[in-house]
């Protein structure tokens, strides 16, 4: 596979035979056709026949399959017909949820199709990210999910998330700069972005290297398609059950055909028929109707948590989870932040508690919301960009400063990006006619330059 993190943008686009221009709508055609849909296939789909089947494997359901045809031929048509109207029950109730679960699933695929947005013919354009093929010029932008690997061509202090790849959920500095190594790991791959990541701040023109199952996200789906299914907990504790009970019912029917025989005289016809009797008689018809239904109550419990299960013995499996190792912190928080404590007006005070009528306390906040570049949907529960900017505009909006009416007040007319050897970020806006100049970053680094600390009482040095 070609290492395009040690070639420069313009030998990535020789190589993969486009130009800055991007492709054509013809020859994009033409490596669909080639390379296939962007997009990651699953294993081959299970048919109604293959998952109603399958909830007969169990050994417990192979014993009551037994047992009915055992009372089929011994002429006991009622236990025969109660036990294979249990079992197509359940038969039925596992399938339908399986498939009730994929219908789900197919909706919520649909409903977050992404699309990307493309240089074709010199027009910048929106398709469907299915529609992406290598070569593909490509503008990313905060708040994108990248939808395909690529080499990075133009660069604006693009950040990117690539925890569903690397498992770090801080965002990545990337650069257009050439790597001169043979091998790099995945995470130091700077110049490269991977389909599946989110695009946390700045923007980016990129070409497009890989898609689908060719991507670093593909080899990932193709290795989980190649597993095999293990069984569920429940499920081996019930097929050992069932295994002692089976040998047990034999041992003890074995005994009574023996004594029937020699104690009471009966023949062997009889004898055979009673043990045979007490052998459908002792194995439990409901277990398995039971555990189906427990399942089924917990499937449901997990939906009201937005959590779809195709599988009911998966319940069980996520309930016997006691202990989740991690090798990084990230992975298990939301990746939220919220501002603990503030300093303002030479006071340090609880974040909860900005007092709106101070003027410095009310500058700080505004000055803070100016200064980032995320945003945070309230109605939907959403935001787009760094979690620190996030929490500074929920900070705002917590105290009632919209960040979009704000910004439209205060147009932001410059900027200077955040980069790790300044340690800053700064942004020119229009206040009240005068063009202001708000700068955030490290605190060792703000203190060293400043000269005067803004006060209720005006400007002290």
């Amino acid at each position: 596979m070609e290492q395009y993190f040690s070639k420069t943008p313009q030998q990535a686009l020789d190589d993969l035979k486009t130009t800055s221009a991007g492709l054509s709508e013809q020859e994009a055609s033409s490596r669909i056709e080639k390379f296939g849909e962007n997009k990651l296939y699953e294993g081959k789909k299970k048919s109604v026949i293959q998952v109603f089947l399958e909830q007969f494997k169990d050994l417990l359901v192979i014993i009551l399959i037994a047992a009915a045809l055992i009372s089929a031929f011994s002429g006991n048509l009622e236990s025969t017909i109660v036990i294979i109207a249990v079992l197509i029950l359940n038969a039925i109730l596992g399938t339908v949820q399986y498939f009730k679960a994929e219908k789900s699933l197919e909706s919520l695929k649909a409903m977050s199709s992404p699309t990307a947005k493309v240089l074709r013919d010199g027009k910048k354009m929106e398709i469907p990210s299915a529609q992406i093929v290598p070569g593909d010029i490509v503008f990313l932008e905060a708040g994108d999910m990248v939808v395909a690997d690529g080499r990075i061509l133009e660069n604006f202090s693009l950040k990117v998330n690539e925890s569903s790849l690397t498992g770090e959920s801080e965002g990545v500095d990337k650069t257009v700069d050439v790597i001169n190594s043979e091998k790099v790991a995945l995470g130091d791959q700077k110049n490269m972005v991977f389909s599946g990541s989110l695009v946390t701040y700045g923007r980016a023109t990129i070409v497009v290297t890989a898609t689908g199952m060719n991507t670093e996200l593909g080899k990932i789906a193709a290795l989980m398609n190649q597993t095999q299914q293990r069984k569920t907990p429940l499920q081996e504790s019930l097929d050992k059950f069932s295994a002692k009970l089976a040998i047990i019912i034999m041992i003890i029917s074995a005994l009574v055909f023996a004594l029937s025989i020699f104690r009471s005289g009966m023949g062997i016809l009889d004898s055979l028929m009673f043990a045979v009797a007490l052998a459908v008689a002792a194995i439990p018809e409901a277990l398995s109707s039971i555990v189906t239904i427990v399942l089924a109550m917990g499937t449901q419990k997990m939906a009201q948590q937005n959590a779809i299960m195709k599988d009911l013995k998966a319940v069980e499996s996520l309930g016997c989870v006691s202990v989740i190792c991690s090798d990084k912190t990230g992975t298990l928080t939301q990746n939220k932040m919220k501002p603990q404590k503030i300093y303002a007006d030479g006071v340090l005070f609880d974040g909860k508690e900005i007092n709106l009528a101070n003027d410095v306390q009310r500058l700080l906040l505004k000055s803070a919301i100016l200064a980032s570049d995320a945003t945070h949907d309230a109605e939907k529960g959403t935001s787009i960009g760094d979690p620190t900017e996030v929490a500074l505009v929920m900070l705002g909006e917590h105290f009632g400063v919209e960040e979009e009416v704000y910004r439209e007040q205060h147009p932001r007319l410059g900027e200077i990006a955040f980069d790790s050897d300044r340690k800053l970020m700064s942004t020119l806006h229009d206040i009240e006619g005068v063009p202001t100049l708000i700068t955030k970053g490290a605190m060792d680094v703000l203190l060293d330059r400043s000269k005067y600390l803004m006060t209720s009482k005006g400007k002290v040095p």
